[in-house]
């Protein structure tokens, strides 16, 4: 009785470890293998516009060249606690990455953008346009003071 147990052990094995011969059957076949179509998207973009203030309380602003180390201290830990949820400082994520945001937008149509988010989507150009180039993601109004604006702002020219 062993030795027909041990006979059929290494058969089964000897069977199992042979070729496998695939039939190949006539008739349709789906390949489900995904091909990457590349597609590229012509974004409209967004106008670079620093003479645009923006709707809102700041009238005129004008930033001192040295930065201020403590208001850029206290814009940042405002910035980890109301901002990074929607933006990055180097990339875009729900909103644009905000490093150099000076370069495209003047100091007043940023502080404007903090305060008075529902107002600038309502009536500024540039505002409904990254609107629009960022999928109608709205910014929420934070509620921040013009003290929270400026030294969000400091915090911005220090990146």
């Amino acid at each position: 009785m062993r030795k027909i147990f041990i006979a059929l052990a290494l058969v089964g094995l000897i069977t199992s470890c042979g070729e496998k011969k695939e039939e190949k059957k006539g008739g349709f076949e789906m390949n489900r293998t995904k091909k990457e179509v590349k597609t590229t998207t012509v974004s409209e973009g967004v106008p670079v516009d620093m003479s645009n203030k923006g709707v809102g309380p700041i009238k005129s602003i004008s930033f001192p060249e040295a930065i201020d180390a403590d208001l850029a201290a206290k814009g940042k830990k405002l910035f980890n606690s109301a901002c990074v949820a929607c933006h990055m400082v180097d990339q875009r994520l729900i909103g644009p990455a905000l490093k150099g945001v000076f370069e495209r937008r003047s100091p007043e149509w940023v502080m404007n953008m903090m305060l008075n988010p529902d107002g600038m989507l309502k009536e500024d150009p540039i505002a409904k346009a990254l609107l629009k180039e960022y999928n109608n993601a709205i910014m929420l109004n934070q509620n921040l003071s013009e003290d929270d604006a400026r030294s969000l702002a400091e915090y911005l020219r220090s990146l």
